[in-house]
This record gives structure tokens, C-alpha cells and sequence, in this order.
């Protein structure tokens, strides 16, 4: 019945849940600075290296994303599989920030939640996008849909709450709130940067690595009044285990790995810089980071293997994920990925998928993974579609459940080989039908490691 239902229509309801919401709990957001964090890969990363940065500069703090909630000195995970929570659940969290004491609140920002109005009456300070590439096109069509829903949270930085749409913005006013300066971040380095640095705002950051910057020449050449504090990323060093570059005088340091996290990390330096913290300072805080749960994360082990968890679900994060790994294997051993697809979502990237890792991996076990209502084999052989230059038995298996699946890869590794589980990162539950089953694909690892012992 739901399916029947246009989303447009469901999005009246949602509306009129948030406006309860925040009249519910009194518009908290009005009295903390909200950072938001939305793009396709790369979000909640740059959630956590944003919240080690204000830690660092001394400021209390509040965090909502994928994988945990924090407030002030409190922190658990987040359990619910949702990026960003309904409406009640996250102004319910704001006030719980504000009540705390807390000067931010670091919200990571779904493309859902926007279209929406889950975050609706939520005041952004600052507006962060790491990068739109294919994903969600189950729901939001094509890519021009998609991106339109990302830039609501740019638009809203000039239009608080949203209320623009009933003209409501008269009823308050900056003597009663105070009014906190507007901060844009884009990615220089994404597809039409442009796009998102031409919506209003009082201060605007791009962040680039080392490359040309033509899209902002170009932005520049349609807009002369395009004022862009550029922050970019040179004498980029990639390390085994970690990355070196610097920005202008100040040398950084990262223990996560990859030109992506990098890129990550420019988004939060773009934040702390906008809140008037030193680059000595995001530096320092940038490099206490040793890793982030369920992102390239490694799984120690007595068997000499690289074995490696990591969230990737969309085609640009396992193509980013993959390259990393082979800059990595200098040894050229051999690669074994074990890797699914959610179901009740993009089918048309399962093959694209499928195809990636095929490229990059010596030995592949498709999966399951959340297959909520969907038929998991169905799933699991539209992956198996696109895969290429393997036979099936040999070096490529299709294995329904996932615990045999990691079991299977762990079984054919060798001392230095890589195992790589990408689909899940640190989620804590698996969706099957209307149940959520427990499950973790670390704690599966480190219990099938213990068997093999």
C-alpha cells in the first residue's frame, strides 16, 4: 500500500510531523550552531574529523551520525540503519544538545531526510558537500533529482526552516534569535561544484588536492561576485600508513589512508577555519584520528592477513576503495572481496558493482546484505551479473549467508593477502524482511578468525 502512495504525498505528512516537532520542543536548534554534513560518500567521516576539530579547540559538542550519537561527554552507536533520524527524533536530539550545554551540533545530512522534511526547521550555520555520485536512484530517479535534494540543505542557509514555503519567516526575528553567520563548503574536485557555490551565503570554502580548478574559473566566469576562500591540499604524500600534504605553512598528518580521506579532511578544515580555529590546531586534532569504525577499517589478526572493513556501497566509494588497496599491495598479493547489495534500492548499480571489484580482486564471494523485502538470491545474482573474467567455483562463489561468506574468504586467504568486507562498515543490525538481526561484520571476522586458530 505504501509503494502506491506517491512520495510527494507522504511528504505532506512528513511536513506536518516536523512543524509539530519543532513547535514541540521549541525550535532548539535557534540556540546551537548546527553543521551540516551531506554528499554521497565521505559524509560520516568528515562528521567525525569536523567533531575532533571543535574537541580540539576546546568547544562542547554534539554529534549525530550513521554509525554514533554523541553529546558532550556522553557517546553510544547508532543502531537505527538511518543516516538521519524522523523529524521528532532529531529535534529531540537538539534540544537534547542545547539542554547539555553544547555550542555545536555536527549533523550528518541525508539526501532523504532533506527531501523529506525530517531536518525541516533545523537552522544550518554551515552547509558542507563532499560529493554527489550514483546513488539512491531508487527514489530519487536520476542524478539531477538527487543533487537537487542535497542542495535543500544549501538553500535553507538563507532561508531558515524551510518556511519560505508558507512565508512564516516574519514571525521571528534576529532580535530574538541571534543570527549566526552563513557558511558554504563544496568540493572544488566533485562534478558542477558551481552548482552548490551559487546558492547565497554569508562566507563560501572550496577545498581542492592538487589539480586545476577550472570548475570554479568557470563558476567565476558566470558569477563575478563569487567570492571563494579556496583551501587546497599540495605536497601530497601517500604513505602505507599514513598521508602527508600541506596547507600553505602547516604540515598535516593522517592515519586514515587514501586521497578521499584527504579530501575529508579538507571539508573539516574548511569548518574549523570558518569557526576562526588555527590550521596548527585542526592539524593536531586531524591527527589524532586512527581510524574510523567500519571506514578502512583493519582488522588486527595473528594470521598475517590485511584483513579490511569498510562501509562502500556505491559504485565511486568501491572503484576509490579498490585503488587504494592496489596502491597499497606492493607485494601484488592476492585480493579476496566479499561484498553484497541493499536491497530495495538502486538496482541498476548492482552489476556496476559487481564489475568494479571484479577488476581489482584475485577471488570474489557475492553476499547477502540488508536485503529488507527483496529476494536476497535475486540480489546476489544481479551483482554476480557484472562481474568479469571469473568462474564461478574457481575464484568467484555466490554464498547466501554472509557469515559463511567471510568464513569462506578467510579460509582461502594467505599470509599478506587481502580481505576485504565492504557493504555494512560498523552497522550493527542486518534488515531482513521486517526483522533486524544482529550483526556486526568485524565481530563476525574476529569470531570465524577465532575458529580458525
Amino acid at each position: 500500500m505504501k509503494k502506491l502512495i506517491p512520495q510527494s504525498i507522504k511528504n505532506i505528512y512528513h511536513l506536518c510531523q516536523a512543524i509539530l516537532a519543532n513547535v514541540w520542543y521549541g525550535f532548539p536548534s535557534r540556540k546551537i550552531k548546527v553543521i551540516g554534513v551531506t554528499g554521497t560518500n565521505g559524509k560520516t567521516t568528515t562528521v567525525q574529523m569536523v567533531a575532533k576539530i571543535l574537541e580540539e579547540a576546546g568547544k562542547r559538542i554534539a554529534v549525530a551520525s550513521t554509525i554514533n550519537f554523541k553529546v558532550a561527554d556522553k557517546e553510544w552507536v547508532n543502531k537505527t540503519k538511518f543516516t538521519t533520524l524522523s523529524s521528532f527524533a532529531v529535534q529531540k536530539f537538539v534540544k537534547q544538545a542545547v539542554d547539555a550545554g553544547c555550542e555545536y551540533l555536527v549533523l550528518e545530512t541525508s539526501s532523504h531526510s532533506l527531501d523529506q522534511y525530517r531536518v525541516w526547521g533545523v537552522e544550518y550555520k554551515t552547509a558542507v558537500i563532499t560529493n554527489v555520485t550514483r546513488e539512491h536512484l531508487d527514489y530519487h530517479k536520476n542524478m539531477e533529482q538527487y543533487r537537487d535534494a542535497k542542495s535543500i540543505l544549501f538553500k535553507n542557509l538563507k532561508n531558515n526552516f524551510q518556511f519560505s514555503i508558507f512565508n512564516f519567516q516574519s514571525i521571528f526575528n534576529d532580535k530574538i534569535f541571534k543570527k549566526n553567520k552563513k557558511t558554504a563548503i563544496v568540493n572544488l574536485d566533485m562534478d558542477d561544484p558551481e552548482y552548490f557555490l551559487n546558492f547565497d551565503a554569508d562566507e563560501k570554502y572550496g577545498y581542492t588536492l592538487e589539480r586545476q580548478t577550472s570548475n570554479v574559473q568557470m563558476a567565476k566566469s558566470q558569477n563575478k561576485d563569487l567570492k571563494i576562500k579556496m583551501v587546497k591540499a599540495e605536497n601530497i604524500e601517500l604513505g602505507f600508513d599514513s598521508s602527508k600534504y600541506m596547507i600553505h605553512d602547516t604540515c598535516f598528518m593522517l592515519h586514515v589512508l587514501g586521497e578521499f580521506n584527504i579530501e575529508n579532511a579538507l571539508a573539516a578544515t574548511c569548518v574549523g577555519l570558518s569557526e576562526n580555529i588555527s590550521l596548527e590546531t585542526i592539524s593536531k586534532a586531524l591527527e589524532k584520528i586512527k581510524n574510523v569504525p567500519g571506514r578502512f577499517e583493519f582488522v588486527q589478526n595473528n594470521r598475517g592477513l590485511n584483513i579490511i572493513i569498510d562501509y562502500a556501497v556505491t559504485p565511486d566509494s568501491l572503484e576509490k576503495l579498490y585503488e587504494l588497496i592496489k596502491k597499497i599491495n606492493t607485494n601484488k598479493n592476492k585480493i579476496i572481496a566479499v561484498f553484497g547489495s541493499c536491497g530495495e534500492r538502486d538496482r541498476g548499480k548492482r552489476p556496476i558493482m559487481g564489475e568494479i571489484v571484479s577488476k581489482y580482486a584475485d577471488y570474489i564471494i557475492v553476499t547477502n546484505e540488508d536485503p529488507y523485502g527483496e529476494n536476497p538470491v535475486q540480489i546476489i545474482n544481479e551483482v554476480a551479473s557484472g562481474i568479469k573474467n571469473k568462474k564461478e567455483g574457481e575464484n568467484f562463489w555466490k554464498i547466501l549467508d554472509r557469515r559463511e561468506a567471510i568464513q569462506k574468504a578467510l579460509n582461502i586467504a594467505k599470509v599478506g593477502d587481502f580481505v576485504v568486507v565492504t557493504g555494512k562498515g560498523a552497522e550493527e543490525t542486518m534488515a531482513i524482511g521486517k526483522e533486524r538481526i544482529s550483526w556486526n561484520d568485524r565481530k563476525v571476522v574476529e569470531e570465524e578468525l577465532g575458529k580458525l586458530s
